[in-house]
């Protein structure tokens, strides 16, 4: 007797969709987890993001930042470069775990983002669109408003994935004048939210734009 089988076989999308987000700006204070320095920096302009089920994570921004750029650099129009590395940009509060851009998960709670830009080594060669990101770290592990030096950031931001490697941002540049918050959709599926705050460079006034991804990961990683 022949037997015939018979293989069903059912479509699945290749990719899951990633959940819609939307963005509500408001008035928050800063998280009491913040130590005081900290929260000094920090107005109370809150940018909340949500998907379906909740929110997904609110973002205070520094209010303002200083410089040694030259006043040509403020004319041609300030990058993430001339701000200091290890300089505090704000301060984020994940309401549930949270995937950075290098797939690694965060647990929720509140850490703060320290400017730092990516080393130029071949294993991070074309994981990333950008060189300049946020680090992420634990707001106990983060008792100062002053910038941090790279190695002993890179050490606090560990605590923010408990690994090898530490908890990341990706920061995209922001050209548009526009300074109230406001999502934008990049490729690879890839949101940022998007503002401009002042910069203070001695005499000169200027300001930078700040992109920040909060949907995302690295296609290489």
């Amino acid at each position: 007797m022949r037997v015939v089988y018979v293989l069903l076989f059912v479509a699945t999308p290749l990719y899951a969709e990633p959940p819609k987000l939307t963005l509500t700006a408001s008035k928050l204070d800063p998280p009491k987890e913040l130590a005081d320095g900290v929260k000094s920096l920090l107005g109370t302009e809150a940018v909340t993001v949500a998907d379906p089920s909740g929110d997904v994570l609110t973002l205070w921004f520094r209010t303002e930042f200083t410089s040694a750029a030259n006043a040509d650099q403020v004319k041609n129009g300030l990058t993430y470069r001339e701000v200091a590395e290890g300089t505090v940009l704000g301060a984020v509060r994940f309401d549930k775990p949270f995937m950075d851009f290098r797939k690694q998960e965060i647990p929720t709670g509140v850490y703060t983002l320290r400017l730092a830009v990516q080393p130029d080594t071949g294993d991070h060669r074309d994981t990333a669109p950008h060189q300049d990101f946020a680090l992420l770290v634990p707001a106990a592990a983060d008792r100062s408003a002053e910038p941090v030096e790279l190695k002993e950031l890179v050490k606090l931001s560990l605590k923010a994935t408990g690994g090898d490697h530490p908890g990341v941002m990706l920061l995209f540049p922001h050209h548009g004048k526009e300074e109230k918050p406001d999502m934008a959709d990049q490729k690879d599926g890839i949101k940022v939210v998007r503002l401009r705050r002042p910069v203070t460079t001695g005499d000169t006034r200027g300001s930078l734009g700040i992109a920040v991804v909060v949907q995302g990961v690295s296609k290489t990683r």
